[in-house]
C-alpha cells in the first residue's frame, strides 16, 4: 500500500501580485553574500558596479545583508559604496537555506521596491536568484559579465552565448525588478572610503517555523579547492605545458610568489588538471594583481576570464601568440627554462634583495 503523502501548504506572501504599478519601483539593490561573516569579494564588486548604475539612473545604490552576527557588513557595505542597507540580523541565517533567505529578500524587495537586483553568480547567488525570480514573478539573468542601463531605465545584462562565441545582451521588459547575477573578478570594487555616510534599516527575519523545512546539523567547510577568485598572483598554464608534469613547474613559482595555479580550459580538457583551476568564460573570471600566462595562446574564452589583471607576464616560444597582444611584459622561449629561472630569481630576492619594483609599461623580451 502506498504511503500517502500530505500536500504541503502554499508559502504564504510568496504567489505573484496582480496588477502592480511597476513606475513605483527605483534604485539598484545588491544583496551581499558571506559565509562566517566575511562577504564574498564579489559583493563588493557588484556594489562598485552597481553605484555606476545607480547614478546612472539617478537613484539610491541599496545593499541587503543577512546573517547572523553580520552588522559590520552593513557598515562594510556603506563604506564600499551603498546609501542604504537593510539588515536581517538573526541565528535562524547562520548558515545559508534557501527558504528563509528568500522569504527575507522577497520581504525587502515588495516593500521597498527596488528596479533591479543584483546577486553574484556563486553557487548561492545562482541558487537564491532563481527561486526569487520564480516567486516574484520576473526575469533573471544568469552569469552577467556586462551590465549597463538604456534611456528607459531596463538593465542591459549580457552574457556570453552560442558555445561562448557571442556575447547576448538580455533585457527584461514587462516585469519588476529586473535581475542578474554576474560572475566574480568581472567588475571592480570601489576603494573603501569610511567617510561616506548612509543609513541601515533593521528588517525583521519574520520567519515561522514552518517557513523553515530543513535544519543544519553540521557545516563542514572543502579543504584543497582552489580559491581562484580571491587571489592575487595566479601562474596559469596552457596546452603549451605538453602534459601535467608541467604544472608542477607551475606550482614551485606560484608557492614562491604566494599565489595558486590556474589553467586554460584546453588543458583541463585534456585531463592535465581539474576543472577548479579553470580560468575563463566556462571557467573563473580573475582580477589579480599579478597574472602569468604560461603556454597559453590566448584564445578568447581565456582572455575574457583574466583580461583585468593589474599585470600579466605571457611566456610563449610562439612570438605571434595573441596573448603577447594584451601582456605587460612578454617572454618569447622554452618555458622549461624560463620558468625555473624565474622560480630561482625570486627565491634568491626573498632571500634579502628586497621586493621588485613592477612598472605599467609593456614590454616583449
Amino acid at each position: 500500500m502506498a504511503e500517502k503523502v500530505p500536500k504541503r501548504k502554499p508559502m504564504v506572501g510568496l504567489q505573484p501580485e496582480g496588477d502592480v504599478d511597476w513606475s513605483s519601483y527605483r534604485g539598484v539593490l545588491v544583496v551581499v553574500e558571506q559565509r562566517s561573516g566575511q562577504a564574498k569579494s564579489v559583493s563588493w564588486q557588484l556594489l562598485g558596479e552597481a553605484r555606476r548604475l545607480a547614478n546612472r539612473l539617478d537613484a539610491p545604490l541599496m545593499a541587503l545583508v543577512m546573517g547572523s552576527r553580520v552588522s559590520h557588513l552593513a557598515q562594510e557595505a556603506i563604506h564600499r559604496g551603498a546609501d542604504r542597507v537593510f539588515l536581517c540580523d538573526s541565528p535562524e541565517l547562520e548558515h545559508y537555506r534557501t527558504r528563509p533567505y528568500s522569504r527575507v529578500c522577497l520581504h525587502v524587495i515588495r516593500t521597498y521596491k527596488p528596479e533591479i537586483v543584483l546577486m553574484g553568480a556563486t553557487y548561492t547567488g545562482r541558487d537564491l536568484a532563481g527561486a526569487i525570480a520564480t516567486h516574484l514573478p520576473t526575469g533573471l539573468t544568469a552569469d552577467s559579465t556586462m551590465l549597463d542601463v538604456d534611456e528607459n531605465r531596463l538593465l542591459l545584462a549580457s552574457r556570453p552565448a552560442f558555445s561562448e562565441k557571442m556575447l547576448a545582451t538580455i533585457l527584461c521588459k514587462q516585469f519588476k525588478p529586473q535581475m542578474a547575477t554576474a560572475r566574480a573578478g568581472v567588475f571592480e570594487a570601489l576603494p573603501r572610503d569610511e567617510s561616506r555616510t548612509g543609513e541601515i534599516i533593521p528588517v525583521p527575519p519574520q520567519l515561522k517555523p514552518e517557513d523553515i523545512a530543513t535544519e543544519v546539523l553540521e557545516f563542514l567547510e572543502t579543504t584543497g579547492r582552489v580559491n581562484l577568485e580571491d587571489a592575487n598572483v595566479i601562474v596559469a598554464g596552457g596546452r603549451g605545458l605538453g602534459g601535467p608534469a608541467g604544472f608542477r613547474l607551475l606550482r614551485e613559482l606560484a608557492d614562491e610568489l604566494g599565489g595558486v595555479v590556474g589553467a586554460s580550459r584546453a588543458a583541463v580538457d585534456l585531463g592535465w588538471i581539474g576543472h577548479d583551476h579553470q580560468v575563463g568564460q566556462t571557467g573563473t573570471t580573475v582580477r589579480p594583481k599579478l597574472y602569468f600566462a604560461i603556454g597559453i595562446s590566448g584564445a578568447v574564452q581565456h582572455v575574457v576570464g583574466m583580461q583585468n589583471s593589474s599585470y600579466i607576464v605571457a611566456i610563449n616560444k610562439d612570438p605571434q601568440a595573441p596573448i603577447f597582444k594584451i601582456a605587460n611584459y612578454g617572454i618569447v622561449g622554452d618555458l622549461f627554462h624560463i620558468v625555473p629561472a624565474i622560480t630561482e630569481a625570486v627565491r634568491r630576492r626573498k632571500a634579502g634583495a628586497g621586493e621588485p619594483r613592477p612598472t605599467s609599461a609593456p614590454q616583449t623580451v
